[in-house]
């Protein structure tokens, strides 16, 4: 390894350690200091009124009243109290699931129409088809009979009365 590559591993390895031990001190000893030197510990949780510098109750979701009240504790961000993530994170949850439920009933509600329009253009078709070949078997049915009128000399003819003209 060359001299300048090496000097830059061995920052790039400081700056990670650096990293982890600010990471691994103790919330308690960023007390009364600022709200983002405390944040930059993940673990931390900021209290406004006390300007303590808490760990996160980490066995609880939320932080319990006693140990600083949701409208005046931070984390994460120092700019938006834990109420208003909470409830910023809700309605966005919420605003998803809906938009996803919309998104299928939709979806589903295309699947059916279309399925329906092809088995009502279907059933149109058979139904065409159907009343196609009957008019066919009842010409059929009509030749047969008629043929058979003739043969026996039971035709009927159009003009009843045209024996009797002259």
């Amino acid at each position: 390894m060359e001299g300048p590559s090496l000097c830059r591993y061995l920052a790039a390895l400081l700056s990670l350690l650096a990293v982890v031990a600010a990471a691994d001190t103790d919330c308690s000893q960023m007390n009364n200091t600022s709200c983002e030197t405390c944040l930059n510990n993940v673990k931390c949780l900021w209290c406004n009124t006390n300007k303590k510098c808490l760990e996160y109750p980490v066995r609880n979701i939320l932080p319990p009243s006693s140990l600083c009240k949701l409208s005046d504790a931070r984390w994460g961000i120092c700019w938006v109290n834990f109420e208003a993530l909470i409830i910023t994170m809700s309605v966005l949850g919420g605003v998803i699931i809906l938009s996803i439920v919309i998104c299928c009933c939709c979806c589903c509600r295309k699947k059916k129409s279309r399925n329906t329009s092809l088995e009502t253009e279907r059933s149109i078709r058979e139904k065409e088809e159907r009343r196609v070949h009957q008019e066919e078997r009842k010409a059929q049915m009509k030749t047969r009979h008629d043929e058979i009128r003739k043969k026996y000399g039971l035709f009927k003819e159009d003009n009843p009365y045209s024996k009797f003209d002259g």
